[in-house]
């Protein structure tokens, strides 16, 4: 036991398929301002990852690049969110062309809110977690453990999946 240096805030457990998603309200690397409600009627994948420009995030984001016009015909709607600044985002996002939002939660309150926060000491990021949110702005699927490579194919086909069951 390391008690008490090492902590995860909440568990996804805490949020269940079906619940509320909760709303947000922060920036992108562009200093635009998104909130959940913003895109009511849109299906959102909010996804929430570690560091910019470290391996892992960098693939699983350059899959959602690679990805987006699947993602587009089926009408959704990619955030990512991260504890970097805006100017780190601005970086990642010039980088790699990226054509997504990135938030910067810089407090890590909505990283908290989605129990996608962990505490090493000091240290603070954001879990590798994804929400599927459905365009009532209900969670429709809750991942916690993504595979970077395969990520944004399983959202794509889960989404394809939740669409075709008819009425969300």
């Amino acid at each position: 036991m390391l008690g008490g240096l090492f902590s995860v805030t909440g568990h996804a457990a805490d949020l269940e398929v079906g619940q509320a998603a909760p709303d947000f309200s922060l920036q992108d690397q562009s200093g635009k301002t998104h909130s959940l409600a913003m895109y009511r009627g849109k299906w959102v994948v909010l996804y929430f990852y570690p560091k910019d420009d470290t391996p892992g995030c960098t693939e699983e984001a350059c899959h959602f690049r690679d990805d987006t016009s699947q993602l587009q015909k089926l009408g959704v709607q990619v955030l990512g969110v991260s504890l970097d600044s805006i100017s780190s985002h601005v970086k990642f996002a010039e980088k790699h062309r990226l054509p997504f939002p990135l938030l910067a939660d810089d407090t890590g309150r909505v990283c908290g809110d989605y129990q996608a926060l962990f505490s090493l000491g000091p240290i603070k990021y954001a879990k590798r977690h994804t929400f599927i949110i459905n365009p009532e702005g209900k969670i429709a699927r809750i991942y916690t453990k993504v595979n970077t490579t395969t990520h944004s194919m399983d959202v794509i086909n889960a989404i394809k999946q939740l669409q075709s069951a008819g009425p969300h």
